[in-house]
């Protein structure tokens, strides 16, 4: 094959990969208008997308700064109210639901055997002072005779303490008395704190014992109430820079939405020792519960204020934009 023949082959070749590669050229970019179009329809979305801009009002307001733990409602005293002496449980005076104050009678035990020994005990010391009477006036009698020499220093003695013996007896039956009125006291059954009654344990006409474990019924005082809650460990050096060791700051009781305020209280305790297995540490406030919105057992949202801080810029929460470094406005 001549040189002239290599050449115009070589030629050919160069004309050919030019037109391609111009051809190539001309071709539309499928994946920048699929990207193109994507951005059409998807607004901001992707890289390089506009992002939509809130305009908000920013204000001058008191911002609390707090911390949210879930609690539960406690009772701030429960009592099961027993009977205290044996008996036949002869009326039963409250109702299911009832409110109640404290020494109000709730129930009344058979009182007629311990009436019995109270009059029993009565009927003992005035025998015993009858008795002391006369030993009293024997002695008056024999220290006479013993100053004119009639009889000896022994039956002195012996008559005296006849007296002395006597009189403890009569010092014994006044104990007898108290006792057995103590007893008789018992059989009316009171309330010993302010609260509300529960369900009924027992009926009218049992016999009831000191010694039941089951008791008659169980009085939870409503209010003031408390609210046992937990926090983060960590949290407990802002906790304590807030003078929370000594109690005072504000709480909210707060439903499970963290929508309504239920009640508003103050920390009474932060429990001395932090759990280890959860590393999480207890608080209990104490709140008024006059419109009676918390319940023992129910569970709430606790909110502790730690501070509030003064005439803070606060800007609508549509406004706020997150970026690279955080969020922003």
């Amino acid at each position: 094959m001549s040189k002239r023949t290599i050449f115009s082959i070589i030629g050919v070749f160069l004309l050919l990969l030019v037109g391609w590669s111009y051809h190539r050229s001309t071709l539309p970019d499928k994946a920048s208008d699929s990207s193109r179009s994507s951005h059409g329809r998807g607004g901001s979305t992707g890289v390089g997308g506009s992002v939509p801009v809130v305009a908000g009002k920013a204000e001058q307001k008191d911002v609390p700064i707090y911390l949210d733990g879930l609690g539960t409602v406690q009772a701030f005293n429960t009592v099961t109210v027993h009977t205290r002496v044996d008996g036949q449980l002869q009326q039963v005076l409250f109702s299911e639901g009832q409110d109640v104050k404290t020494g109000e009678l709730l129930a009344i035990v058979d009182p007629r055997p311990f009436q019995a020994a109270v009059d029993q005990a009565v009927a003992k010391k005035a025998q015993d002072e009858a008795q002391w009477a006369n030993a009293k006036a024997n002695l008056a009698r024999n220290t006479d005779l013993l100053n004119k020499k009639v009889i000896d220093q022994q039956d002195f003695d012996r008559s005296k303490y006849q007296g002395d013996q006597f009189q403890a007896a009569v010092q014994a039956d006044q104990a007898a008395i108290e006792s057995a009125q103590t007893n008789l006291d018992y059989t009316q059954i009171k309330s010993p704190i302010d609260g509300r009654t529960g369900v009924r344990l027992v009926d009218g006409g049992n016999i009831v014992h000191a010694a039941d474990q089951t008791g008659i019924v169980v009085i939870t005082q409503l209010h003031p109430i408390s609210v046992l809650f937990t926090l983060p460990e960590q949290n407990l050096q802002s906790i304590l820079n807030e003078g929370g060791a000594t109690g005072g700051l504000r709480v909210l009781a707060l439903d499970r939405g963290n929508t309504t305020t239920l009640d508003e209280g103050t920390l009474a305790v932060v429990d001395n020792e932090i759990d280890q297995t959860t590393g999480t540490m207890k608080l209990k406030a104490t709140f008024p519960n006059d419109q009676l919105k918390l319940w023992p057992g129910k569970f709430v949202n606790a909110r502790l204020i730690l501070t509030t801080r003064k005439n803070a810029t606060v800007v609508p929460a549509s406004v706020v934009q997150r970026g690279p470094q955080g969020t922003y406005a």
